[in-house]
């Protein structure tokens, strides 16, 4: 059997791993039951190598929220491929609301972090940076698909229309998240794009 490779791991990597294993302890046990303890356990670390790489275990948590909002969204753009920037607004719509992104990990990991939002000045800045990260996507494929209509669109309604479906797909995220057994296969998904064609005063099948 050959020998397996000696692999030292470098800063980056094994700071993304401390942040992997917050992330595990907190979807199991919550933000109150993830002990700086179980997160080096959890990683195969010492506490003192932990301190290495953040001073606090806020700043632990501050790292791993702002990793969990940024994943979803590279997810999300990553699907948001195609020819056409019809197909790649459909993709970006539906890959919100659907597998993986719609995932109890995922929505546990949200609540655990959510409440912090309005106690936690450093939190309500991650979450601002990935709102807007989030917005300025969707506002981005909004002027591409009207430009391809030849649709004439203020940048106040480009603005408008993002705000309104970025509330849009949260809530439909949630509902598929939160009960998915409720649903037909690819429900939330053709109720997504109805609702989006109808928002955005498109005719019904057009972004199909």
């Amino acid at each position: 059997m050959a020998r397996r490779s000696y692999h030292r791991a470098s800063e980056a990597e094994r700071r993304e791993d401390l942040i992997a294993a917050t992330l595990e302890c907190i979807a199991e046990v919550g933000i109150q039951g993830a002990t700086v303890r179980q997160i080096a356990a959890r990683a195969g670390v010492t506490g003192g190598l932990i301190r290495h790489y953040f001073s606090t275990k806020d700043q632990m948590l501050q790292a791993a929220y702002r990793q969990l909002m940024s994943g979803i969204t590279e997810t999300t753009k990553t699907a948001a491929e195609g020819d056409s920037a019809c197909t790649r607004l459909r993709r970006f719509i539906v890959a919100n609301v659907t597998p993986p992104v719609t995932d109890s990990r995922t929505l546990s990991l949200w609540a655990a972090f959510i409440s912090h939002i309005p106690l936690d000045p450093a939190f309500a800045a991650i979450h601002r940076e990935s709102y807007m990260s989030f917005l300025a996507e969707l506002e981005a494929l909004l002027i591409a698909f009207f430009a391809e209509r030849n649709r004439n669109v203020s940048a106040a309604e480009i603005r408008t229309y993002a705000i309104a479906l970025n509330g849009l797909i949260d809530g439909l995220w949630l509902e598929g998240t939160l009960a998915p057994n409720l649903f037909k296969d690819q429900e939330i998904a053709e109720t997504a794009i109805m609702s989006v064609e109808a928002l955005l005063r498109l005719a019904p099948g057009e972004l199909s």
